[in-house]
């Protein structure tokens, strides 16, 4: 049996998001337990240019949805990107698993030379459903979902690599 689109990412964000879940509560514990405001753990970023840490977890949700709506062709659900606070994240992050969590694989059943185009400001892109998630979808989402770890390992959070990886399930 070989490996499909769909088993190379949509478990992969449960996962990873199942950990994003743990960061954040650790970072909210520690902003309680240090008498730090939230909206400075929240507002943070690791230079002035980047997104800050509500955004990443909004880019992390948008990557890993984007995915079964591209390849599977599938209805996307919007989200307006209004979360302040950590209940807003992990509100957020509650409804994208859901929404992974809905995707029939068969969705993206051999769509891997699918054209799949990505509409931005600058022009479109084209790519196939395999090089899409390989060459995009995947880095993009690991992009947010490691500079929202690393904003908060900046700002003095506890937490470490495995904290990141997860454990062994």
């Amino acid at each position: 049996m070989s490996l499909t689109l769909y088993d190379i990412t949509v478990p992969v964000f449960i996962r990873a998001f199942g950990n994003l879940t743990d960061i954040l509560k650790k970072g909210e514990a520690f902003a309680d337990e240090k008498g730090i405001a939230h909206k400075e753990l929240l507002e943070a970023r690791l230079v002035h240019d980047m997104y800050p840490l509500t955004s990443q977890i909004q880019r992390a949700s948008d990557a890993a949805k984007f995915v079964p709506v591209r390849i599977g062709q599938i209805e996307n659900i919007p989200m307006a990107d209004e979360e302040v606070t950590f209940a807003d994240l992990h509100a957020r992050i509650e409804k994208t698993v859901a929404f992974l969590q809905s995707v029939d694989p068969a969705t993206m059943a051999d769509r891997e030379d699918a054209e799949v185009i990505l509409k931005t400001r600058s022009g479109e892109t084209k790519f196939t459903g395999k090089s899409y998630v390989l060459g995009f979808a995947l880095p993009n989402f690991y992009f947010h979902v490691t500079t929202a770890y690393a904003i908060l390992r900046h700002k003095g959070v506890p937490i470490g690599k495995m904290d990141y990886i997860g454990r062994s399930q």
